[in-house]
């Protein structure tokens, strides 16, 4: 049988065996937290797409937001999420989250996380920075590599738990579903990957399985994130029938350093938040002409605006200046910023940074609930590839990595007390079927179908949208995505092919989301309508797979 219908076939080879206890994929900051905090139990296997650093979390500068001194409260805190999430975030599970923060941080520092200390100041022994809309100084970092240092700190402890078993170079095809093996009761079993450096596909079974795989910024010619982002769980997630949530909304990072060599090299927020300065080219500075928060506004506000700019000046870029800091200053805070400026010939303590807006980060996606959980029995998704409500329709800065550890402590939770329970008879599982299969002689498809894609989605769905736009970039991607599904059903599987592939799948979504939100909120502006909808109380937009698998656009777009 082929690739197409998940190698299941009554005639493939059959084994019955339970790899690990939980299968994580994703090795960033949520799915080694939630590794953790589960290996003393159970047997654990942690997949990683890449090498086990390359994830978003590792890219991550600025920080992690949470209250964690006297000045600061939980309501702040919650106040200047929803203020963010622009009427849309969940307030139960902001508050949910944000009086986690502490808790979580703590745990952090107990693993040996070392975050910049407050040299000087006795009441709280660790610096605390300001981000765009924040109201207090909050964010915990470790200089400006904090997702860097902290992945660090987990890899450690898991490379040294005989219970957790760290794969390489592993890239998900695939959920598993008891459904599709004949089972009256559909629950996930695992599922397939293909080892990327031995071309082989593999069968990884597990009592619980975990999606912790990021987000999705390669859909677009310009991101902050590293070439892994291809949104592989949301992808995995909705071909086995679980609902996804406000994918509409796509966060542009304001900076994002442009240099041909800079490959999405993202430049903090808190560079800005230490008191940082958008500069049109000739110096003139613009944000207070948008926001009385000028530069401290939060992030859309700060993309819109940028984006604006260079279209209604013709740019290819504007500026971001922190040389009236001191020298020192910016070493101690900005080391990484001021190494790879330098290496590109910029030097930051005497000139201002070229910047663009960039796709940063998806606060859609697979729908959960509190503790993790999706639609389909024994799966979960946490981290940027879930949808929790936390994020509405613009998230926070620094929310990102309070999330991944708030959300793996509380799934980590749900599963011991699920692990309790008797479990029913795994069925048979089969091995992936190639036999129907023949390598690819036309891989120049797949590379087009790539770079058309992140073009459309570039053009069409980016900063600004309009009805139009989005129409057009339904049309193509459909087309695309017969062309993918031909591929995938003729031709041996690879890296590239299954990352198209998931890349199609979530681009429609992101597509059909847009569609549907008549009206400008948060991350999401367009033309046609660009105010909010304030005759209703805000909703999210869910896409269930077997109502809005493939619908027509409507009639007036």
């Amino acid at each position: 049988m082929a690739a197409a219908d998940n190698g299941i076939s009554p005639v493939t080879p059959m084994r019955q065996s339970l790899d690990s206890d939980i299968l994580i994929a994703g090795s960033g900051v949520a799915g080694l937290g939630l590794a953790l905090r589960l290996a003393d139990r159970f047997r654990v296997t942690v997949l990683a797409k890449g090498t086990l650093t390359d994830s978003n979390s590792s890219w991550a500068q600025g920080g992690i937001a949470a209250v964690l001194n006297d000045v600061d409260s939980v309501a702040a805190h919650v106040r200047d999420t929803l203020i963010a999430g622009d009427g849309l975030c969940d307030e139960a599970a902001v508050e949910f989250t944000v009086a986690a923060g502490a808790r979580n941080i703590h745990w952090l520092i107990n693993g040996g996380v070392h975050f910049t200390s407050n040299d000087g100041n006795d009441s709280f022994p660790f610096h605390l920075t300001r981000e765009g809309g924040h109201g207090q100084r909050r964010i915990i970092h470790a200089a400006d590599s904090t997702g860097e240092v902290v992945v660090s700190s987990l890899l450690q402890q898991a490379r040294a738990h005989p219970n957790i078993r760290l794969m390489e170079q592993i890239i998900a095809v695939d959920l598993i579903q008891s459904r599709k093996l004949g089972s009256d009761h559909n629950r996930c079993l695992g599922l397939y990957a293909l080892d990327r450096t031995r071309s082989e596909v593999l069968t990884l079974t597990a009592r619980k399985t975990v999606l912790a795989t990021g987000g999705c910024g390669k859909a677009y010619l310009y991101t902050s994130n590293p070439d892994v982002a291809t949104g592989d769980g949301i992808a995995m997630a909705w071909r086995a029938g679980c609902r996804v949530a406000n994918m509409e909304f796509i966060q542009f990072h304001p900076t994002c350093l442009y240099h041909p060599q800079a490959k999405s090299f993202l430049i903090s927020e808190a560079l800005r938040g230490e008191g940082g300065r958008l500069l049109l080219p000739d110096g003139t500075r613009f944000m207070p002409s948008y926001d009385e928060r000028a530069e401290l506004a939060p992030r859309d506000i700060v993309a819109r605006a940028i984006d604006n700019e260079i279209k209604r000046h013709g740019l290819d870029c504007v500026y971001l200046d922190i040389s009236h800091q001191s020298a020192d200053f910016i070493q101690a805070h900005f080391p990484t910023i001021r190494a790879r400026c330098a290496e590109l010939g910029i030097d930051i303590t005497r000139e201002p940074i070229p910047v663009v807006p960039a796709a940063h980060y998806l606060c859609g996606g697979i729908l959960t609930d509190l503790q993790g959980r999706t639609d389909l029995p024994g799966l979960f998704a946490i981290g940027e590839t879930a949808c929790t409500g936390l994020h509405g329709a613009n998230r926070l800065a620094s929310n990102s990595l309070l999330e991944c550890l708030v959300f793996a402590e509380s799934a980590a939770g749900q599963i011991l007390a699920e692990m309790q329970t008797l479990v029913t008879e795994t069925p048979a599982i089969p091995l992936w079927d190639e036999t129907r299969v023949v390598d690819s002689d036309e891989a120049v498809m797949v590379a087009h179908d790539w770079h058309e894609l992140r073009q459309v989605m570039s053009d069409y769905v980016g900063i600004v949208r309009s009805r139009k736009r989005l129409a057009l970039a339904l049309s193509r991607l459909k087309l695309m995505s017969l062309e993918v599904a031909e591929y995938y059903r003729d031709y041996r599987i690879s890296n590239d092919l299954i990352e198209l592939r998931n890349l199609v799948t979530v681009a429609q979504l992101i597509v059909r989301s847009a569609m549907q939100r008549r009206e400008s909120r948060g991350l999401h502006y367009s033309l046609d309508n660009p105010k909010r909808d304030n005759s209703r109380p805000a909703r999210p937009t869910i896409l269930t797979p077997d109502v809005d698998a493939a619908p027509d656009p409507p009639a007036d777009v």
